[in-house]
Protein backbone atom coordinates (compact mmCIF):
# COMPACT_ATOMS: atom_id res chain seq x y z
CA UNK A 1 0.00 0.00 0.00
CA UNK A 2 1.23 3.31 -0.93
CA UNK A 3 3.34 5.63 1.28
CA UNK A 4 2.70 9.20 0.83
CA UNK A 5 5.02 12.31 1.13
CA UNK A 6 4.29 13.73 4.50
CA UNK A 7 5.10 10.90 6.54
CA UNK A 8 8.36 12.10 7.50
CA UNK A 9 11.29 9.63 6.21
CA UNK A 10 8.93 8.09 3.63
CA UNK A 11 10.17 9.38 0.33
CA UNK A 12 9.12 10.24 -2.69
CA UNK A 13 6.30 7.63 -4.65
CA UNK A 14 5.11 6.43 -0.99
CA UNK A 15 7.86 4.13 -0.08
CA UNK A 16 10.53 4.38 2.29
CA UNK A 17 14.24 4.93 1.17
CA UNK A 18 16.30 1.75 1.42
CA UNK A 19 18.64 1.25 4.62
CA UNK A 20 20.90 -1.51 4.73
CA UNK A 21 21.18 -3.90 7.50
CA UNK A 22 24.48 -3.25 8.16
CA UNK A 23 23.44 0.70 8.28
CA UNK A 24 20.44 -0.09 10.95
CA UNK A 25 22.58 -1.79 13.11
CA UNK A 26 24.86 1.25 13.09
CA UNK A 27 22.31 4.05 13.95
CA UNK A 28 21.15 1.77 16.50
CA UNK A 29 24.25 1.39 17.94
CA UNK A 30 24.99 5.00 17.68
CA UNK A 31 21.37 6.03 19.14
CA UNK A 32 21.62 3.79 22.31
CA UNK A 33 25.04 5.63 22.72
CA UNK A 34 23.50 9.28 22.47
CA UNK A 35 20.90 8.40 24.71
CA UNK A 36 22.59 6.85 26.92
CA UNK A 37 24.79 10.29 26.91
CA UNK A 38 22.10 12.53 27.99
CA UNK A 39 21.42 10.11 31.32
CA UNK A 40 18.72 7.40 29.64
CA UNK A 41 18.63 4.54 31.30
CA UNK A 42 18.20 1.70 27.70
CA UNK A 43 17.77 -1.89 28.24
CA UNK A 44 18.39 -2.93 24.81
CA UNK A 45 17.12 -6.63 23.72
CA UNK A 46 20.08 -8.83 22.69
CA UNK A 47 19.71 -12.49 20.67
CA UNK A 48 22.54 -14.97 20.45
CA UNK A 49 22.47 -16.88 16.91
CA UNK A 50 19.29 -17.41 15.01
CA UNK A 51 17.19 -18.42 18.48
CA UNK A 52 15.50 -15.53 20.18
CA UNK A 53 14.83 -17.27 23.37
CA UNK A 54 16.28 -20.45 24.94
CA UNK A 55 13.99 -20.86 28.03
CA UNK A 56 10.91 -22.55 28.72
CA UNK A 57 9.18 -19.07 29.53
CA UNK A 58 10.59 -17.05 26.85
CA UNK A 59 10.30 -20.11 23.90
CA UNK A 60 6.51 -20.43 25.08
CA UNK A 61 5.92 -17.12 24.84
CA UNK A 62 7.53 -17.19 21.15
CA UNK A 63 5.36 -20.21 20.21
CA UNK A 64 2.32 -18.86 21.50
CA UNK A 65 2.63 -15.22 19.82
CA UNK A 66 3.21 -17.65 16.85
CA UNK A 67 0.25 -19.88 17.10
CA UNK A 68 -2.37 -16.60 16.22
CA UNK A 69 -3.28 -16.23 12.78
CA UNK A 70 -4.09 -12.40 13.53
CA UNK A 71 -0.13 -12.26 13.82
CA UNK A 72 1.25 -14.28 11.47
CA UNK A 73 1.68 -11.96 8.07
CA UNK A 74 3.87 -9.44 10.15
CA UNK A 75 6.16 -11.75 12.50
CA UNK A 76 8.84 -12.62 10.47
CA UNK A 77 9.63 -9.15 9.69
CA UNK A 78 9.81 -8.74 13.86
CA UNK A 79 12.01 -11.56 13.64
CA UNK A 80 14.96 -10.29 11.70
CA UNK A 81 13.98 -6.88 13.43
CA UNK A 82 14.93 -8.78 16.80
CA UNK A 83 17.78 -10.80 15.54
CA UNK A 84 19.76 -7.71 14.27
CA UNK A 85 19.76 -5.61 17.57
CA UNK A 86 16.80 -3.07 16.79
CA UNK A 87 15.42 -2.64 19.62
CA UNK A 88 17.30 -0.63 21.49
CA UNK A 89 15.11 -0.12 24.97
CA UNK A 90 12.39 -2.64 26.34
CA UNK A 91 10.85 -2.17 29.33
CA UNK A 92 8.19 -4.30 30.67
CA UNK A 93 5.69 -2.98 33.41
CA UNK A 94 1.83 -3.95 34.80
CA UNK A 95 -0.22 -4.14 31.74
CA UNK A 96 2.45 -2.77 29.56
CA UNK A 97 5.72 -3.14 27.34
CA UNK A 98 7.17 -0.28 25.81
CA UNK A 99 10.17 0.06 23.03
CA UNK A 100 12.64 1.99 21.39
CA UNK A 101 12.87 -0.05 17.67
CA UNK A 102 15.08 1.25 15.27
CA UNK A 103 13.89 1.00 11.44
CA UNK A 104 14.77 3.78 8.73
CA UNK A 105 13.74 5.64 11.79
CA UNK A 106 13.74 5.42 15.64
CA UNK A 107 10.31 4.74 16.23
CA UNK A 108 8.51 4.61 20.03
CA UNK A 109 6.10 1.27 20.38
CA UNK A 110 3.93 1.07 23.30
CA UNK A 111 2.13 -2.73 23.69
CA UNK A 112 -1.23 -2.88 26.32
CA UNK A 113 -1.68 -6.10 27.68
CA UNK A 114 -5.13 -6.77 29.87
CA UNK A 115 -4.57 -8.67 33.24
CA UNK A 116 -5.25 -12.01 33.63
CA UNK A 117 -8.90 -12.67 34.66
CA UNK A 118 -9.36 -13.41 38.34
CA UNK A 119 -11.07 -16.58 37.77
CA UNK A 120 -8.69 -17.84 34.71
CA UNK A 121 -5.96 -17.06 37.44
CA UNK A 122 -7.34 -18.76 40.18
CA UNK A 123 -8.48 -21.55 37.75
CA UNK A 124 -4.46 -21.77 36.85
CA UNK A 125 -3.31 -21.99 40.76
CA UNK A 126 -5.95 -24.48 41.03
CA UNK A 127 -4.45 -27.09 38.39
CA UNK A 128 -1.18 -26.06 39.54
CA UNK A 129 -1.36 -27.13 43.34
CA UNK A 130 0.79 -29.66 44.33
CA UNK A 131 2.40 -30.37 41.14
CA UNK A 132 5.68 -28.01 41.18
CA UNK A 133 8.01 -30.12 43.19
CA UNK A 134 10.58 -27.17 44.08
CA UNK A 135 10.14 -23.28 43.85
CA UNK A 136 13.31 -23.73 41.98
CA UNK A 137 11.61 -26.09 39.60
CA UNK A 138 9.18 -22.97 39.27
CA UNK A 139 11.98 -20.61 37.73
CA UNK A 140 13.96 -22.52 35.50
CA UNK A 141 10.77 -24.11 33.68
CA UNK A 142 11.50 -27.62 34.86
CA UNK A 143 8.14 -28.48 35.27
CA UNK A 144 5.57 -31.36 34.65
CA UNK A 145 3.55 -31.45 31.39
CA UNK A 146 0.08 -31.22 33.36
CA UNK A 147 1.86 -27.68 35.24
CA UNK A 148 3.28 -26.51 31.65
CA UNK A 149 -0.04 -27.39 29.66
CA UNK A 150 -2.36 -25.35 32.81
CA UNK A 151 0.80 -21.91 32.18
CA UNK A 152 0.73 -22.26 28.38
CA UNK A 153 -2.92 -23.26 27.45
CA UNK A 154 -4.32 -21.44 24.36
CA UNK A 155 -7.69 -20.94 25.88
CA UNK A 156 -7.35 -20.96 29.81
CA UNK A 157 -3.39 -20.34 30.22
CA UNK A 158 -1.37 -17.41 31.41
CA UNK A 159 -0.84 -15.63 28.08
CA UNK A 160 -2.71 -12.73 26.60
CA UNK A 161 -4.85 -13.61 23.59
CA UNK A 162 -4.93 -10.76 20.59
CA UNK A 163 -8.23 -9.59 21.91
CA UNK A 164 -6.81 -8.57 25.24
CA UNK A 165 -3.37 -6.92 23.80
CA UNK A 166 -3.62 -3.28 22.07
CA UNK A 167 -0.85 -1.96 19.50
CA UNK A 168 0.50 0.94 19.15
CA UNK A 169 3.70 2.16 17.33
CA UNK A 170 4.80 5.70 16.22
CA UNK A 171 5.78 4.57 12.84
CA UNK A 172 3.49 5.42 9.87
CA UNK A 173 2.60 1.71 8.92
CA UNK A 174 -1.27 1.56 8.75
CA UNK A 175 -1.35 -2.38 9.71
CA UNK A 176 -2.40 -2.97 13.27
CA UNK A 177 0.70 -4.42 13.85
CA UNK A 178 3.79 -3.27 12.35
CA UNK A 179 7.66 -4.74 12.25
CA UNK A 180 8.05 -2.73 15.02
CA UNK A 181 5.61 -3.82 17.29
CA UNK A 182 6.45 -7.78 16.29
CA UNK A 183 9.86 -7.26 17.07
CA UNK A 184 8.95 -5.50 20.59
CA UNK A 185 6.23 -9.02 20.85
CA UNK A 186 9.61 -11.38 20.59
CA UNK A 187 11.61 -9.31 22.54
CA UNK A 188 9.27 -9.72 26.11
CA UNK A 189 10.37 -13.56 24.85
CA UNK A 190 14.09 -12.85 24.85
CA UNK A 191 13.43 -10.54 27.94
CA UNK A 192 11.52 -14.14 30.02
CA UNK A 193 14.62 -15.71 29.41
CA UNK A 194 16.66 -13.82 32.05
CA UNK A 195 13.94 -12.97 33.74
CA UNK A 196 10.73 -14.76 33.91
CA UNK A 197 8.66 -13.31 37.20
CA UNK A 198 7.95 -10.16 34.33
CA UNK A 199 5.37 -12.12 32.64
CA UNK A 200 3.68 -12.03 35.66
CA UNK A 201 4.01 -8.48 36.56
CA UNK A 202 3.36 -8.09 33.11
CA UNK A 203 -0.19 -10.28 33.50
CA UNK A 204 -0.78 -8.83 36.61
CA UNK A 205 -0.96 -12.17 38.27
CA UNK A 206 0.35 -12.91 41.99
CA UNK A 207 3.83 -15.54 41.26
CA UNK A 208 3.32 -16.13 45.22
CA UNK A 209 0.05 -17.81 44.59
CA UNK A 210 1.86 -20.67 42.92
CA UNK A 211 4.92 -20.67 45.10
CA UNK A 212 2.62 -20.87 48.04
CA UNK A 213 1.48 -24.64 46.88
CA UNK A 214 5.39 -25.54 46.20
CA UNK A 215 6.49 -28.62 47.45
CA UNK A 216 10.30 -27.66 48.87
CA UNK A 217 12.25 -30.99 48.87
CA UNK A 218 14.52 -31.84 51.44
CA UNK A 219 17.32 -33.97 50.68
CA UNK A 220 18.22 -35.42 54.36
CA UNK A 221 17.34 -34.16 58.10
CA UNK A 222 19.15 -30.81 58.96
CA UNK A 223 19.97 -29.62 55.55
CA UNK A 224 18.97 -25.85 56.30
CA UNK A 225 21.59 -24.53 54.08
CA UNK A 226 20.36 -26.50 51.14
CA UNK A 227 17.14 -24.90 51.84
CA UNK A 228 18.54 -21.54 52.83
CA UNK A 229 20.67 -21.61 49.39
CA UNK A 230 17.39 -22.18 47.38
CA UNK A 231 15.49 -19.49 49.01
CA UNK A 232 18.15 -16.64 48.60
CA UNK A 233 17.99 -17.70 44.59
CA UNK A 234 14.44 -17.71 44.48
CA UNK A 235 14.98 -14.09 46.20
CA UNK A 236 17.21 -12.87 43.90
CA UNK A 237 15.06 -13.96 40.75
CA UNK A 238 11.46 -12.98 42.21
CA UNK A 239 12.47 -10.44 44.42
CA UNK A 240 10.64 -12.11 46.96
CA UNK A 241 11.13 -11.21 50.89
CA UNK A 242 11.54 -14.46 52.60
CA UNK A 243 10.18 -15.43 56.08
CA UNK A 244 13.23 -14.78 58.40
CA UNK A 245 11.65 -17.50 60.40
CA UNK A 246 12.50 -19.96 57.89
CA UNK A 247 16.27 -18.97 57.73
CA UNK A 248 18.69 -20.88 60.34
CA UNK A 249 19.46 -19.18 63.84
CA UNK A 250 22.68 -16.92 64.34
CA UNK A 251 25.14 -18.38 66.75
CA UNK A 252 25.48 -16.79 70.28
CA UNK A 253 28.89 -15.42 70.29
CA UNK A 254 31.16 -17.38 72.54
CA UNK A 255 32.40 -16.53 76.03
CA UNK A 256 35.70 -15.44 74.88
CA UNK A 257 33.69 -13.00 72.45
CA UNK A 258 31.26 -11.86 75.28
CA UNK A 259 34.48 -10.83 77.27
CA UNK A 260 36.26 -9.16 74.48
CA UNK A 261 33.18 -6.99 73.74
CA UNK A 262 32.80 -6.19 77.48
CA UNK A 263 36.16 -5.55 77.99
CA UNK A 264 38.76 -3.56 76.71
CA UNK A 265 37.38 -3.24 73.63
CA UNK A 266 34.56 -1.59 74.75
CA UNK A 267 36.33 0.49 77.01
CA UNK A 268 38.20 2.53 74.43
CA UNK A 269 34.79 3.04 72.32
CA UNK A 270 33.68 4.73 75.37
CA UNK A 271 36.91 6.32 75.69
CA UNK A 272 37.02 8.10 72.11
CA UNK A 273 33.58 9.54 72.17
CA UNK A 274 34.52 11.38 75.69
CA UNK A 275 37.91 13.00 73.94
CA UNK A 276 35.95 14.67 71.48
CA UNK A 277 33.65 16.54 73.20
CA UNK A 278 36.29 18.27 75.24
CA UNK A 279 37.35 19.70 71.89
Amino acid sequence: MARYNYYGDYGYGGWAPYVSVAEKRRRAQAKIAGLRKKGKNLSPVSTSGRAIANTFWGIAWCENLESYSDYSNRLPRGRSYIRNGYVIDLQIAEGKVTALVQGSSLYTVEIKIRPVEAEKWRAIVAECSGKIDSLVELIQGRLSTAVMSAMTNQKSGLFPVPKQISLKCSCPDWASMCKHVAAALYGVGARLDEKPELLFLLRKADHLDLIAGAKVPRTKAGSARAKVIEEASLSDVFGIELDSRDAPAKRAPTPDKRRGIRGKTAKRAKAKPRKLARR
